[in-house]
């Protein structure tokens, strides 16, 4: 039986997902999503993104976030997304909080929105507590020992060494220090290091310089979407790492192709995300995406 699924197109950075919100729609059933999450996220015959999130009631939190990758696969989060998220349910009336808490495939996380300084109760940026950041290998996941770090570790990709970092902001990432990031071989690497047999679960891959102590400029490629214009968790893995290394502060404005980020690893273990969210458009989508 097909029908309207009404959407809404937002983005941080650049980075862009399509929206729905289970309070107000019939979401289609889990083994349509993927399928589903694939023809949308299509930028030639769909909408057009870097994926797909669900807006939904929860039984632990204010509400809940599920988020799937435009290849149809779900993620644990997404720090742009989540931004977005943010937004729409203040925005939309949802909620009247201005800090409240989201249930994610990575855990309970608890934006505040910011709003414009002149009382129209407009969002002008999200703040995001991102949770604490996960070195341990098995909590990446990364193949190797139990309790092990890896940091500045060298991996082999087709008979060449690269030196990575990985940690988990509640999805894996790999981060790799170039000396000039416009000339970082994202699309060549990218896909080779997101299905690296060290990382069971697939990673993200971000590709990081580093300006100053206070400043670094991010490329990513995302696990399960290719090259995207940002991604607020890569940001967050991206200082977390620089930070342990000594390269950075733990404040830290990040350039990322669609724009800036701001990450703090503050002093109780916990990192914050700082950064705008933009509705596009809305939208009607008609497929045959509902169950008989």
């Amino acid at each position: 039986m097909g029908g309207t699924l009404r959407f809404t197109k937002m983005h941080g950075l650049g980075n862009d997902y399509v929206f729905i919100d289970g309070f107000r729609e019939a979401v289609p059933a889990d083994h349509l999503l993927p399928e589903l999450v694939r023809k949308m996220s299509d930028r030639h015959f769909g909408v057009g993104s870097d994926g797909l999130i669900l807006i939904l009631p929860s039984e632990k939190a204010d509400f809940r976030m599920r988020m799937f990758n435009a290849d149809g696969s779900e993620a644990e989060m997404c720090g742009n997304g989540i931004r977005c998220f943010a937004k729409y349910v203040y925005q939309r009336g949802l909620t009247r909080k201005t800090s409240f808490s989201i249930e994610t495939g990575a855990g309970i996380l608890q934006p505040q929105v910011i709003l414009e300084g002149d009382g129209g109760g407009q969002v002008k940026a999200v703040k995001v507590d991102m949770g604490r950041p996960r070195f341990k290998k098995e909590e990446i996941p990364m193949v190797g020992p139990s309790g092990e770090r890896a940091l500045e570790e060298t991996l082999k990709v087709d008979g060449q060494e690269v030196k990575v970092s990985a940690v988990s902001m509640g999805n894996p990432h790999c981060v790799v220090f170039v000396p000039d990031v416009t000339k970082a071989p994202l699309e060549l690497l990218g896909p080779k290091l997101e299905n690296h047999p060290s990382f069971p679960n697939r990673t993200n891959v971000e590709f990081v310089q580093v300006h100053d102590p206070g400043e670094i400029t991010m490329r990513v490629w995302e696990r399960g979407s290719g090259v995207t214009l940002a991604c607020g968790t890569g940001a967050c893995a991206s200082v977390v790492v620089a930070a342990s290394l000594g390269l950075t502060e733990r404040e830290v404005t990040v350039h990322l192709d669609g724009g800036d980020l701001k990450v703090e690893w503050a002093d109780d273990g916990r990192v914050y995300l700082t950064g705008p969210a933009e509705e596009v458009f809305d939208g009607a989508y008609f497929e045959d995406h509902r169950t008989n």
